[in-house]
């Protein structure tokens, strides 16, 4: 949990003052592609009103209304690890403009057949599922990029802004998607919606991102991908977010997912209804991402996701009982306002803790959690509306909202370390005496430490700690054993598919990573140095038979250096 100490008038004086809300957008990058991502979340939300109201309009089932928003999110959870991986591996501008460009096409594809009578109500949600991919693609590579574009401190700002884009749009997207539709028809809402990520697909274009290469070959993109799940496995702190961000999404997917409906059904309106109570939904988001940085710094993540859970429970409760445009409008406000709070949160608390070689893949994974949660909760909602009535669905959502807090009191945050996520430099290069490729493996690692046997206890504690630290990097069948001879000897043991893989974990390590070691080894006995080992299991593919034997295993890079 995250907690605070009262500072003297002093520290309080020394203490660095916190950028202001709108300081990002000082940076000329950032800047642009901020008001571009502007137009293109107009865009996202007047296609979701316009694709939401078409299906209402071909069909009453309620299921399949709400499928339109599972179509939409879906691929941020399917499409999202790889998504992820990639952008960690390559250039991330290059990959924004991939996506971006995929969700233009389709949405023109899609005006198309709308125009020409053929978007049938599976026809549109397939190729809600395709604009969504492209999103899923371009999603992780541009917000693991705020942090080239603005500094440190200024992040939690840059990421609210972010949020401050998408609900600006939101307040006055739908009401405005619910206006061309009534106007012009679902068309105009898709073609508008292909146009708009054309300003954002330009920014980028703009963007002259110096991309330093790595100085190893990428992973294959199932290892990546298994590497970034292995780091949030093994990171309690990002493990548990993704976690509350599942259930936050899945629980409170209802209102969203159903507001056709509540404009339709139990308010009696039509498609500005609708306009009009998601634009009430955005306003509170803009409302309250102009927050972030403030609970950020004053309740902390723990604390005030929790309240803002609770709010948001109450509020969708009022919406499922409410018969009142102006009532339901308001909770609607401060539902959208909590929403967005928890979910920057969030995001922020994903993007401190992880560090850089992974920052894309543990916010896709985060992004595929809160989306993957919505998509189900979607069509749970629908179901249940389906089975029962909409104000019973909406209403089991919103104490379900409330009651979730609960959850976060047994299984709180651990608290965050800014060291968690600063990278640290390996200075000392192993030594290689086989001509070893980055292929050859598999690589066993074998640490000798000497204890002294009144320090058992307390060693051993330690190197639970860095078993944690082993496994999140990249390492496989960690054990830690003891010698029967001789019980100050231990031996730590793990190990790498290729040398490859292991040159990748010595990158990956961060200054908290190495705390750990260093409180590990203050453990050894006084005088004595650990010996570490790295050996080359099954070795003869490094012996050759004979002298003019080719040598099957020899790589375009024979890599001899740390």
């Amino acid at each position: 949990m995250s907690t605070t100490t009262p500072m003297s008038q002093s520290e309080q004086s020394a203490a660095p003052e916190q950028p202001g809300m709108f300081a990002p957008l000082k940076e000329p990058v950032f800047r642009r592609i901020w008001t571009a991502s502007l137009l293109s979340n107009f865009g996202q939300l007047i296609l979701g009103v316009g694709a939401a109201w078409e299906m209402t309009r071909q069909t009453n089932d309620p299921g399949m209304v709400a499928l339109v928003q599972t179509a939409m999110m879906l691929p941020l959870m399917l499409v999202a690890a790889p998504a992820g991986a990639i952008a960690d591996m390559f250039d991330k501008r290059k990959i924004a403009m991939a996506g971006l460009a995929i969700s233009a096409i389709c949405g023109a594809v899609l005006t198309a057949l709308a125009w020409m009578g053929l978007a049938t109500p599976w026809v549109l949600l397939g190729f809600c599922v395709l604009i969504g991919a492209g999103v899923s693609i371009y999603s992780p590579a541009w917000q693991s990029s705020i942090g080239e574009q603005v500094g440190p401190a200024q992040l939690p700002a840059a990421i609210a802004l972010g949020t401050i884009s998408y609900n600006v749009a939101r307040s006055f997207g739908p009401a405005l998607g619910g206006a061309i539709v009534l106007l012009a028809g679902a068309q105009a809402a898709f073609a508008i919606n292909a146009v708009f990520y054309l300003p954002l697909l330009f920014a980028f274009l703009l963007w002259r991102r110096k991309h330093v290469p790595s100085r190893l070959p990428p992973e294959r993109i199932d290892r990546a991908i298994v590497s970034g799940a292995r780091f949030v496995f093994h990171s309690a702190m990002i493990r548990k977010v993704l976690w509350r961000a599942f259930l936050f999404g899945m629980v409170g997917a209802t209102g969203s997912a159903l507001a056709p409906l509540i404009a339709k059904d139990i308010l009696g309106g039509n498609a500005a209804t609708y306009g009009l109570l998601l634009g009430s939904s955005g306003a509170g988001a803009v409302a309250g991402a102009m927050f972030v940085s403030k609970l950020h710094h004053g309740l902390g993540i723990e604390k005030a996701t929790r309240v803002l859970m609770l709010v948001a429970g109450i509020a969708l409760i009022i919406v499922g009982v409410s018969r009142s445009l102006i009532l339901t409008c308001l909770a609607m406000f401060v539902s959208g306002g909590a929403n967005i709070l928890s979910i920057a949160l969030f995001n922020v608390a994903v993007q401190v803790g992880a560090p850089r070689w992974v920052t894309a893949r543990a916010l896709s994974l985060f992004s595929a959690a809160l989306t993957g949660g919505i998509a189900i909760g979607a069509v749970i909602g629908g179901l249940i509306a389906s089975a029962t009535s909409v104000e019973f669905a909406v209403i089991i959502s919103g104490i379900g909202l409330a009651l979730i807090p609960l959850l976060m009191i047994a299984f709180p945050l651990p608290k965050q370390d800014q060291a968690a996520a600063e990278m640290a430099d390996l200075h000392a290069d192993p030594e290689v005496r086989l001509d070893i490729t980055l292929r050859s493996g598999p690589i066993v690692i074998a640490i000798e430490y000497h204890v002294e046997e009144r320090d058992a206890r307390a060693f051993y504690s330690a190197m639970l700690k860095l078993q944690r630290v082993r496994l999140r990097n990249g390492g496989f069948n960690w054990s830690l054993s003891r010698d029967i001879a001789d019980a100050k000897v231990w031996t730590e043991r793990y190990q790498f598919p290729t040398w490859g893989d292991y040159l990748r974990t010595r990158d990956r390590y961060t200054t908290a990573d190495l705390a750990v070691q260093v409180d590990v080894d203050a453990y050894l006995i006084e005088g004595e140095r650990k010996s570490v080992r790295r050996m080359l299991e099954r070795p003869f593919g490094s012996v050759r038979r004979h002298q003019d034997t080719p040598d099957t295993q020899q790589d375009s890079v024979s890599y001899l250096g740390p």
